[in-house]
């Protein structure tokens, strides 16, 4: 998934004593996903509204640490997507938490330095999305705020305010942000990455594909070579989208920016069924940095594809023990659903509740969740909720990702003719997706149509067989039943 995957601090109101800067505690990521897991067990027996309710108390409980003494004090760091507006090289292991811990040193000297109080604030929006702790945005709202107080129009923190707006998905909002920064300096290289982010997510593919261009011709380097990888790809061009990413690892030099494009190249060759290259890439990326979140999870799920069902298990569960993410979370449940041991059934309901447990606190954040919820809720979960999300999403914005999230929603509430329009949506702009010629295979069979539905199914095989342990299946299954 590029989204983007893809995401509270109390502003001190004295400059001589910034809030934002303090120190922090000590404490690791397993505080974080078992808090998550005790409150995903309590919400299973609670009513959807309590949920919501609880998961703002949650957020409080984990943000406490954080709204006195700041947030550094987590290990690690690594982009879930190609939608980040800090440099890559500076989210390699421990690079992030130290510069935030510095950033922190240095404002509480400098209260009135308002591009720190800029760079800070990016540096929580990656800190928040890199670590699938969502309560960490309000903590960049505050500093990039800030930022702008001592500075009216500071471009960096206006182009922080539209990478926090993307982050939220709140697309719309990031794309005037980045048009403000752009303003007041057209070279500003996180504007012109998260302009791109944002066109590409409000479903904008040519004005996106123009953005990205306009980038390359301004700020060349690799966020922008990763962007506009993606927008070839999402018009069907892998061809340029592999050469430019090859390109741009080949002139990668700090070992942030060699695992990020690294990655970025597996996950290109995982979608055209190469797991031996996905392998590679994500290889040489956990080369560069052993603790990389998408190459260690991008090796999981290639190595699942390959037949490596122990070690992709192995690798996936590392993946949530440290970062419990949605779609990780969904990957590892249907891995464990596969595999059918005894007590797996209810290991993978475990992760299926933690994702529940997640958008509860992503949304008592300031996170548009809705895509997150259609398209777990739709497999695994409440089918009426996972329609009336893709729903809402839908009205936000046109994009080949809502179209197939709409389109299965739809399906698994029985509603395939009106889910044919949109499954044909999202696959027209020629994006090489196994999963939505899965789901418009599967919905041309219900809704009658068996030729064109075997010939999406089977190019959903052929492209990438091992897309999803529990999808690729149903589609042997359903290509064998209409024979």
């Amino acid at each position: 998934m590029r989204q983007l995957l893809g995401e509270g601090m109390a502003p001190g109101t004295n400059d001589k004593q910034p809030a934002d800067a303090q120190d922090t505690p000590a404490g690791d990521a397993d505080e974080r996903v078992t808090a998550l897991r005790r409150f995903a067990a309590a919400g299973r027996n609670w009513r959807r509204a309590r949920l919501a309710g609880s998961a703002l108390l949650m957020a409080v409980a984990l943000t406490g640490g954080a709204i006195a003494f700041g947030a550094s004090r987590d290990s690690g760091a690594t982009p879930v997507a190609a939608s980040s507006a800090v440099s890559p090289a500076l989210l390699a292991s421990g690079s992030l938490d130290a510069s935030i811990a510095s950033l922190q040193a240095h404002l509480r000297t400098q209260p009135k330095d308002s591009d720190s109080w800029a760079t800070l604030g990016l540096a929580y929006v990656e800190q928040a999305r890199t670590k699938g702790d969502p309560s960490r945005y309000p903590q960049a709202d505050k500093a990039l705020e800030r930022a702008l107080r001592i500075t009216p129009g500071n471009d960096q923190a206006l182009a922080g305010q539209a990478a926090l707006a993307a982050a939220r998905h709140q697309f719309a909002d990031a794309l005037t942000y980045a048009d403000r920064a752009l303003k007041q300096n057209p070279y500003n290289a996180g504007a012109l990455s998260s302009r791109i982010d944002a066109l590409v997510e409000l479903g904008r593919y040519a004005d996106a594909a123009a953005a990205a261009d306009l980038a390359d011709q301004r700020k060349p380097g690799v966020p922008v070579f990763t962007r506009y990888a993606y927008v070839r790809e999402l018009r069907g061009d892998v061809k340029t989208a592999r050469r430019v990413l090859q390109q741009a690892l080949s002139t990668a030099t700090s070992k942030g920016d060699i695992a990020y494009v690294s990655a970025q190249l597996g996950l290109l060759a995982w979608n055209q069924g190469d797991y031996r290259s996905a392998l590679d890439y994500y290889g040489r990326a956990l080369t560069a940095d052993e603790n990389y979140l998408p190459a260690l999870e991008g090796r999981a799920r290639a190595q699942a594809a390959s037949g490596d069902r122990a070690d992709a298990i192995k690798g996936m569960e590392l993946v949530v023990s440290r970062y419990p993410l949605p779609q990780p979370l969904v990957e590892l449940g249907e891995l464990y659903e596969d595999r059918g041991a005894a007590g797996d059934k209810e290991k993978a309901a475990n992760q299926y509740a933690l994702v529940e447990a997640w958008i509860a606190l992503a949304r008592a954040n300031g996170v548009n969740a809705d895509l997150d919820t259609a398209l777990a809720a739709a497999d695994h979960g409440d089918k009426d909720e996972a329609l009336k999300a893709a729903r809402a999403e839908w009205a936000r914005r046109h994009t080949v990702h809502t179209a197939d999230a709409l389109a299965w929603a739809l399906h698994v509430n029985g509603h395939d003719e009106e889910a044919l329009t949109y499954a044909r949506q999202a696959t027209a702009t020629g994006y090489r997706n196994a999963s939505f010629s899965y789901h418009l295979g599967m919905i041309e069979l219900a809704d009658g149509e068996r030729t064109a539905g075997r010939a999406a199914l089977t190019k959903a095989l052929a492209l990438n067989p091992g897309f999803s342990p529990l999808g690729a299946r149903a589609a042997r299954k359903a290509l064998e039943a209409s024979k």
